[in-house]
């Protein structure tokens, strides 16, 4: 294929074009502030509810005669959600009366609020958890509602694959926030039946993939379809986290997966097409993406927060 005709010339340059802008990065953070403060809404607003019923009792062991508190009285003791799914009701039983005798009783008349502090305590834990992916998923949403957009120029309907249900479904005549719940998208364009699915877990490797882009639609998708290399179009790694100071460390965690695929598709006679989006590229980094698009290591790449690269490189995987 030509120089002109490669498809990361459509919206690049140089390396240069690569690199994130401190405009972008910025943005970049207050884009994830706003998110964490979305996620512990709910947090806060159960923590006002459990104050709200705490202060029926005056004094902690009175705690445990109200039923409506004992999951939060738990949280509060420091037992998450997930470890409450381990334990024997004994044990439970056990927290939360530790948690009455070493630190309600000595907060003395302030126990309500200790229990709310404790509360918010272990609930941060877990939105601090929920909080360490975000980027990733802020990452395939905007990476998605792009590939939604340039079908919807193109005039071209789908199916999605709902996330939670696994279940597939036509395309809604309002797909505002789809990108939400959305793991997969199937199209038909000219006569090409084509499938995105995203954090799929390729047998070849074992490896979770971020996008897999295959010549099928979405009847026809199946764990023997994944173990079969021959209908593998694309893969991706999408690279959401801003911090400029994590950058180089996502790129050479992107590097080594992608150069993992393309061996194993390799050595099975296949050469799917392989591409990289980041939303933190520093200059060394855009260096070495920029030699791998010049040398045909990689096929595409662009900067996830560079609204005319992530259009571009939306529009040459729907072609595909």
């Amino acid at each position: 294929m030509p120089s002109s005709q490669k498809p990361y010339k459509q919206h690049l340059t140089c390396s240069d074009d690569l690199v994130t802008l401190y405009e972008a990065t910025r943005a970049g953070f207050v884009a994830l502030a706003l998110e964490k403060n979305r996620r512990a809404t709910p947090f806060i607003e159960q923590a006002r509810a459990l104050k709200s019923a705490a202060s029926k009792a005056t004094k902690p062991v009175q705690l445990l005669e109200i039923n409506d508190i004992q999951s939060a009285l738990l949280i509060a003791s420091g037992v998450s959600d997930k470890a409450a799914r381990h334990m024997l009701p004994e044990d439970k039983n056990e927290a939360v009366h530790g948690l009455i005798r070493k630190y309600l009783e000595p907060a003395g008349e302030a126990f309500v609020e200790e229990l709310v502090f404790r509360f918010l305590l272990t609930q941060g834990d877990a939105l601090g958890g929920s909080m360490r992916n975000v980027g990733g998923q802020l990452a395939q949403r905007k990476f998605t509602r792009a590939i939604l957009s340039g079908l919807a120029i193109a005039g071209v309907s789908y199916h999605w694959l709902h996330n939670s249900t696994g279940t597939w479904a036509k395309m809604p005549k309002e797909d505002a926030d789809i990108e939400l719940h959305l793991r997969g998208l199937s199209w038909t364009n000219r006569r090409r039946k084509r499938t995105v699915i995203f954090n799929l877990t390729v047998p070849l490797t074992r490896n979770n993939v971020d996008l897999c882009l295959f010549d099928c639609e979405y009847k026809d998708m199946s764990p023997s379809i994944y173990k079969t290399p021959k209908h593998y179009l694309a893969l991706g790694e999408l690279k959401g986290g801003i911090d400029p100071a994590g950058a180089d460390e996502h790129w050479k965690t992107a590097r080594t997966a992608l150069n993992r695929l393309r061996k194993a598709f390799q050595d099975n006679g296949f050469t799917p097409q392989t591409f990289f989006v980041g939303a933190a590229i520093e200059k060394k980094m855009a260096s070495e993406i920029w030699d791998q698009l010049e040398s045909g290591t990689l096929e595409n790449a662009a900067n996830l927060t560079n609204e005319n690269q992530i259009a571009s490189i939306s529009r040459w995987l729907c072609d595909l």
